[in-house]
């Protein structure tokens, strides 16, 4: 990708529950922030320069793949991260859109695979979460893993279940719940619920700041 800056372009960031828009604000201040993408919205934003972190899963239906490349064709410079727009990164990457962070590093190499992997349910006027996603389950608990807070075998058997319930009703309760039931270690489980409170990791949110760095770096905005 050509490394030159650029200075007066327009910003568009379609960001929801990945990232607050306060935290957001802070680092990339002169951004226009969207609601999380649905179909039609990437052939709005004419020669901009695009942000897509969230969209639609389950409310309504996101941007197509092919809405997206054509925004790009009419101009549109599109970077993708953390949610959505990971997803999208990796299937148009050859056609001139631009992934950034570990999520998208991750579908890329095929190492994690699924919409469900992202995809959340959130209210719809402040963004709070009703569900968690399963990527984020995964990096919570390999931290508690790597803090001895669970073994290795449980770490497993709990993403294994997450994996297992369906997207809109995943959260740490109903993995824990759902652990209890099938007889994995009392000791552990409770250690990871006085764990989690304090712990809780979101590598969609370490991902949509990374890219907010990234345009704030490629737009030429003093920190």
């Amino acid at each position: 990708m050509d490394e030159g800056r650029v200075s007066s372009d327009r910003i568009i960031v379609f960001l929801g529950p990945s990232l607050s828009r306060e935290k957001a604000k802070g680092i990339l201040p002169d951004a226009e922030y969207r609601p999380p993408a649905r179909k039609g919205d990437l052939s709005r934003v004419g020669n901009s320069i695009v942000g897509l972190i969230d969209g639609v899963f389950l409310q309504d239906y996101p941007p197509t793949p092919i809405e997206v490349y054509t925004a790009i064709a009419k101009g549109a410079r599109v970077f993708g991260a953390a949610s959505l727009g990971a997803l999208r990164a990796v299937e148009l990457e050859r056609l001139g859109m631009v992934g950034i962070g570990k999520i998208f590093r991750l579908y890329k190499q095929g190492k994690i695979e699924g919409d469900d992997e992202v995809a959340v349910t959130f209210e719809g006027r402040d963004y709070s979460l009703h569900s968690e996603a399963l990527i984020d389950i995964r990096y919570t608990l390999y931290h508690a893993y790597r803090a001895g807070v669970i073994s290795k075998d449980t770490r497993r058997s709990l993403v294994k279940i997450a994996k297992g319930i369906y997207f809109p009703y995943r959260s740490y309760e109903a993995v824990i719940s759902k652990a209890r039931e099938k007889g994995i270690d009392e000791d552990e489980l409770d250690a990871l619920e006085s764990y989690l409170p304090s712990n809780r990791r979101s590598l969609k949110e370490e991902d949509s700041i990374k890219l907010l760095k990234f345009l704030r770096k490629y737009t030429n905005i003093e920190e």
